[in-house]
């Protein structure tokens, strides 16, 4: 049999043998297809945010395209959410924890409010969402974040955010699928990143044309970048909002 077959054989190369056997015989190792369960999936989808240092404004985005693996499962899901008159959050990832995120900072805004009489700064706001997302650090929510506004002193605010609340104020920012086509582009054009002959940054329009320029090259290439783009810009007088058609196969 098995046993007087590989007798004296360490423990490991016996239960190596002793699977081949059994599997040589049409039986089946235990859990030999058991798919691990996990509570997270992935919608995909870019987000992005640009403030240049030093100047008055922020301009941030996202696309609407929700996926699951090959399907689409809406063209029409946003991303991003207006927390204040000064102050847009864009997220990708699983839209049930972006969209459960979202739910809980508005509360959280509604409350700070009424105590206060005055809405939350985009600073304090950023540390708030940093703690929220800490304390969830065991079990994160699936969003990878990214924070834009104006400041107190009326400058241009972006932060990057990790899964866990790790996070830092930034000339510019993405997040998502699209990442890895999105940010070498905006290291090139946003804070000139080794560029020997200085350049100024961009203005407000030619943020606003470079952010609309970088949604529609990414959707070319990233199958769940796509559909639409809100576009946010935000100044000392409030929040605009555009939505940019992109490519929708």
């Amino acid at each position: 049999g098995i046993n007087a077959e590989y007798m004296g054989k360490p423990d490991s190369e016996s239960a190596m043998a002793s699977t081949d056997v059994l599997l040589a015989s049409g039986s089946e190792a235990p859990h030999a297809h058991a798919k691990q369960w996990t509570p997270y999936v992935n919608n995909e989808g870019t987000a992005l945010g640009v403030a240049p240092f030093g100047a008055d404004f922020c301009v941030i985005g996202a696309d609407t395209r929700m996926s699951r693996g090959y399907s689409i499962v809406s063209r029409v899901m946003s991303k991003c959410i207006k927390l204040t008159d000064k102050c847009v959050l864009a997220s990708s990832g699983m839209q049930a924890d972006v969209k459960t995120l979202h739910k809980m900072l508005k509360a959280r805004l509604v409350m700070y409010e009424h105590k206060t009489g005055k809405p939350m700064s985009t600073p304090a706001i950023a540390a708030m969402l940093s703690t929220i997302l800490y304390s969830r650090r065991m079990m994160p929510y699936y969003a990878f974040n990214v924070l834009g506004g104006v400041d107190n002193d009326g400058f241009g605010a972006v932060y990057s955010y990790d899964a866990v609340g790790c996070f830092e104020r930034v000339a510019h920012s993405s997040s998502g699928s699209g990442t890895l086509l999105v940010q070498p582009v905006l290291d090139n054009q946003v804070t000139r990143t080794n560029q020997v002959i200085p350049t100024p940054a961009p203005n407000l329009q030619q943020t606003q044309r470079l952010v609309k320029e970088v949604f529609t090259a990414c959707a070319e290439r990233d199958i769940y970048t796509g559909d639409f783009a809100d576009i946010f810009t935000i100044t000392k007088n409030g929040v605009t909002h555009e939505k940019l058609e992109l490519r929708s196969d």
